[in-house]
């Protein structure tokens, strides 16, 4: 009877072990931080870029969630003022675009850098990868300016080994068709470039985000 019981409380207990091991991975919580290129100024909801990437990677079997934590004219001061309490615990990884709006409003590029830098410092110390998406100045700028402000994204992504989408615009900024009328933000056939061209960096982000490289 002994031996019974032994046997009976060992079925038991095997049951409850593989009745209790996950079907899948848990879903990888993202945050899309950034401006009004991220909170799809002028867009339906589903229509904003976070929304869409998350479907494109959910049709690619990517188990994940994009919150739109996006602010229309927001800039990198904006941003590192506001990213503690909009980055929630949880959260696995963060798109991090910032820096048009600096551009436009001709701060001072090194101010830019130092913002973004003390944002991805935020991060890492509550070991939350960073996705940098990257910003062109405008031609107007000048060269000098463009100097000073192109090279900080690619630089900073190699200083912190984030991984790096060099220009979000790609593709769309130079075609009025995938552009509002205000001729600076994607519409939503732009925003379907975007997501397009963006797909392959965000699936390397998720699954180093999945094996924790």
């Amino acid at each position: 009877m002994r031996i019974k019981g032994l046997m009976v409380f060992l079925l038991a207990i095997t049951a409850i072990v593989i009745t209790s091991i996950p079907a899948r991975s848990a879903t990888l919580n993202l945050v899309g931080f950034g401006d009004s290129l991220m909170a799809g100024y002028q867009l339906p909801p589903e229509d904003a870029f976070p929304a869409r990437l998350e479907k494109a990677l959910r049709a690619k079997g990517h188990d994940v969630t994009i919150a739109n934590a996006g602010v229309s004219g927001d800039t990198t001061s904006g941003g590192l003022a506001r990213i503690d309490w909009s980055v929630p615990d949880g959260t696995k990884g963060v798109i991090l675009e910032l820096g048009a709006n600096d551009a436009l409003r001709g701060i001072p590029p090194e101010e830019s850098r130092k913002n973004l830098i003390a944002m991805i410092e935020k991060l890492k110390s509550r070991g939350i990868p960073v996705l940098l998406v990257g910003m062109l100045a405008p031609p107007n700028m000048g060269d000098d300016y463009a100097s000073r402000f192109n090279p900080i994204y690619p630089e900073l992504a190699r200083a912190y080994g984030a991984e790096l989408y060099p220009f979000f615009l790609d593709g769309v900024v130079e075609n009025a068709k995938l552009k509002i009328e205000d001729g600076m933000h994607p519409n939503g056939d732009g925003i379907g470039v975007m997501v397009e061209r963006f797909l392959p960096v965000a699936e390397r982000f998720v699954q180093s985000l999945s094996t924790g490289g």
